[in-house]
């Protein structure tokens, strides 16, 4: 059941910085209050290098959000001209956003600047069109039923809150199936947007505890732009394929390392062979399959992919003989484990139709075949007056003897 939710986690914490935010800048009213006109000029420039530094990143909803935000701000402030019309006809603003939210939680992100942005103009244009028309069914059927006070009721009910209710659980869902950063951001745009732009009666103890909209918009722009950070963050230093921290996180983290530490580069035997015989699919899949098992390592080591089948795992403070407890366990829980082959074993030639029946057994053998792995690893301790590159090498030279003595074993 936790597998499906995976992204309770994520959306718990997003929402929890947000609260911490919110409860923050109600604390501290007295001194913001006599600033917040100033403040206010302040909030264009920071939705505006929000949206631009989300777009360099190709994080085109949070720029797409931080734009749509732009254009709301601008008409609430200054007189455009669909200002009147819009303070008017605040259901269809609403509505709109309650269904902008939605479409932006089922497409993916794509460059701003291109046919891909197009696109999404038009699906909020759609948006409003569809809030429209949402809006127009609701009057014909309020104008259809006149002096009915159940259907006046049903009306009310139909107009604004049935559509805040079936957007909420649409956006609650997508956080919590997704362990994604965008997702749980948008599930506290919209519960701050509801509370702002829907009047409920069950809520007016909590709305009079609101701060103004102008530091609200503030907060959840500046909860955008530390998701991208975020994500910047993992795309600068994460391996996208494993997960696990890469070559760029292990030179970061060298530099925090003291005069004690053990460095053990590890290599997945025959790999290339592994990988002409049954595609690089399933060398993929050996990759994640050995990145989650170096993942569990104690004895307070880390793990980094540092490059192909190699990874490097650093023991900060840890001797040699400590160590090398750690990567024997490593070393036999891989050599254990027995890998299901999901498709069939490449095949250099095309076969003739009169083999069709006979491939297709040996590819339905091969898809049940499990095969196993194993990984040779080279460790060494850091000496005196040597540099964190020095250990690095004279653990791949160990390495290099490990592969020397038969694979599949530890050497230092």
């Amino acid at each position: 059941m936790f597998s499906l939710f995976k992204g309770l986690l994520l959306t718990f914490v997003t929402f929890l910085t947000m609260l911490f935010m919110w409860l923050a800048v109600l604390a501290s009213d007295k001194f913001w209050q006599p600033l917040l006109t100033s403040f206010e000029s302040v909030i264009p420039i920071l939705l505006f290098v929000t949206a631009v530094f989300a777009a360099q990143f190709n994080r085109s909803r949070f720029s797409l959000l931080c734009l749509s935000w732009l254009l709301l701000f601008f008409t609430q402030n200054y007189q455009l001209p669909w200002s009147i019309w819009l303070a008017k006809n605040s259901d269809w603003l609403t509505l709109t956003i309650l269904f902008l939210f939605v479409t932006l939680s089922f497409i993916k992100d794509r460059a701003l600047l291109s046919i891909h942005g197009a696109v999404r103009l038009m699906l909020a244009i759609g948006c409003g069109a569809l809030a429209y028309l949402w809006l127009l069914a609701v009057q014909t059927l309020s104008a259809n039923g006149e002096g009915e006070y159940a259907l006046y009721l049903s009306i009310s009910f139909i107009k604004l809150k049935l559509p805040l209710v079936f957007c909420g659980i649409f956006v609650l869902l997508r956080s919590l199936f997704n362990k994604d950063l965008f997702q749980s951001c948008l599930l506290v745009s919209y519960i701050i947007w509801a509370l702002y732009a829907v009047q409920i009666e069950l809520l007016t103890d909590i709305q009079s505890q609101l701060i103004p909209w102008s530091l609200a918009l503030a907060l959840i722009t500046s909860q955008y732009l530390l998701a991208v950070i975020v994500d910047a963050y993992y795309l600068a230093y994460r391996d996208d394929l494993t997960a696990l921290p890469s070559r760029r996180a292990l030179n970061q983290y060298a530099l925090s390392l003291g005069r004690k530490y053990t460095v053990a580069m590890l290599d997945i035997d025959h790999f290339k062979k592994f990988n002409d015989t049954y595609g690089h699919d399933v060398g993929d899949q050996v990759l994640k399959l050995v990145a989650s098992k170096l993942a569990k390592v104690k004895g307070g080591g880390r793990v980094f992919r540092y490059g192909g089948e190699e990874f490097t795992v650093v023991f900060a403070k840890k001797n040699l003989s400590d160590s090398l407890v750690e990567l024997e366990v490593l070393r036999q829980s891989i050599a254990d484990y027995k890998i299901a082959i999901r498709q069939p074993q490449r095949s250099v030639k095309k076969p003739r139709k009169k083999l069709t029946k006979k491939v297709a057994k040996t590819s339905k053998k091969n898809s049940n075949k499990t095969v196993g792995v194993t990984i040779s690893i080279g460790v060494a301790e850091h000496q005196a007056k040597q540099t964190f590159e020095q250990c690095l090498k004279a653990s791949d030279q160990a390495l290099y003897q490990a592969k020397k003595n038969g694979r599949n074993n530890v050497s230092h």
